[in-house]
């Protein structure tokens, strides 16, 4: 079993056992994703970076993961497939020749 198929089959468990996947359709889901990010960026909210709380990053940032992974399952979507094609498609957008070093959108390039 690969690690994300580990983890998926991880957390349908965990939320199985507690009979939350009749809560679990793709718009609460989405949801989910968005508030647990926010919860991630309020733990650096006025701060300098380096004072995050790391614990507290790392926890906001797996239930970040959690939600994004149950969602991709969702759609029976395979993480690995879909990041390795994103990363494609963005080297297609942001060229390094015209890219490296700069912040622009690609459409500024």
């Amino acid at each position: 079993m690969h690690d994300n198929e580990e983890i998926i089959q991880a957390l349908k468990q965990f939320r199985n056992e507690r009979d939350w996947g009749q809560f679990h359709n793709p718009k609460d889901l989405a949801i989910a994703l968005s508030i647990e990010a926010n919860e991630l960026l309020e733990l650096f909210l006025w701060k300098n970076p380096e004072d995050a709380n790391r614990e507290k990053v790392q926890e906001e940032l797996a239930d970040v993961f959690a939600f994004a992974f149950l969602l991709a399952d969702k759609y029976q979507f395979n993480v690995k497939e879909i990041v390795l094609e994103k990363i494609k498609k963005n080297g297609e957008k942001y060229p390094v020749d015209k890219s490296k070093g700069t912040s622009k959108k690609y459409n500024e390039l």
